[in-house]
């Protein structure tokens, strides 16, 4: 089940055609050949490990619905358990982390409700036109990839999965 807690700030080592290969220790401590691992919030699977390393196919439709497409080697990456519902934008930097993100999606995004940015979970600090804003604390701004980047960043979003399962669920009845 998805955390949204961050095990571990890995780095881009190098992506070579569909695989990319990122640096890490922590998350490698149980790892087994088809493991999931997700990459700011993007889930992949491991093909290959070493000590201090791990590998996964990454398929050119999830470079290009993600913000993995723009990764470079000694990027710093979030590692974590999730899955990507969008790409959004940063507006402004953290401290008052503001992101803007598809209109189609601002239905699942709710004042004090949980967001999902680059595999970090946080809560929603106000609910805009074109997105949100959450506020990003010291400690999360150093041990996550959220603290380093700037307007103009992509981001990979996660909303709120039983939000998703109410409309669902309405959809069905309504049918």
């Amino acid at each position: 089940m998805f955390t949204g807690i961050v095990e571990e700030l890995g780095t881009v080592i190098s992506r070579q055609g569909p695989k990319l290969r990122i640096g890490a220790t922590l998350v490698l401590e149980d790892v087994e050949m088809g493991a999931s691992i997700a990459v700011s919030g993007t889930c992949l699977t491991v093909v290959a490990w070493g000590d201090d390393w791990w590998e996964a196919d990454v398929v050119e439709e999830t470079y290009a619905r993600t913000c993995l497409g723009g990764l470079r080697p000694g990027d710093p990456v979030n590692l974590v358990q999730g899955h990507v519902d969008a790409v959004g934008t940063i507006v402004t930097a953290a401290p008052d982390l503001r992101i803007s993100m598809p209109a189609d999606l601002l239905r699942y995004v709710v004042h004090k409700g949980s967001i999902t940015i680059d595999g970090t979970s946080l809560t929603v600090a106000a609910v805009h036109d074109d997105g949100f804003s959450v506020a990003i604390i010291p400690h999360t701004a150093e041990v996550t990839t959220l603290g380093s980047k700037g307007p103009g960043d992509p981001v990979n979003l996660e909303l709120d999965v039983i939000a998703k399962y109410v409309e669902s669920l309405l959809e069905g009845h309504r049918s």
